[in-house]
């Protein structure tokens, strides 16, 4: 009876290593896609920004450019 309770504690053992360690890979999977999520929004963001800024500069510089005088006459 021993052989096969220590037997038994064994593969018990076994079973909860491996649980434990598939565990552990999955968290760290989850925060590695956590991460690179985290990464790929704050750069959406980054460019957004610049996005927005390049469109204002251009309504800026398309403002002036229609307040300029035109040119009459022929020549």
């Amino acid at each position: 009876m021993s052989l096969t309770s220590k037997t038994r504690g064994d593969q018990a053992e076994s079973l909860f290593s491996r649980a434990r360690t598939q565990s552990m890979s999955l968290s760290r999977i989850v925060s590695e896609q956590d991460a690179a999520s985290q990464a790929r929004e704050a750069k959406t963001a980054r460019l957004r920004e610049l996005r927005l800024e390049k469109e204002a500069e251009h309504r800026v510089a398309a403002a002036a450019l229609a307040a300029l005088p035109k040119r009459t006459g022929k020549r």
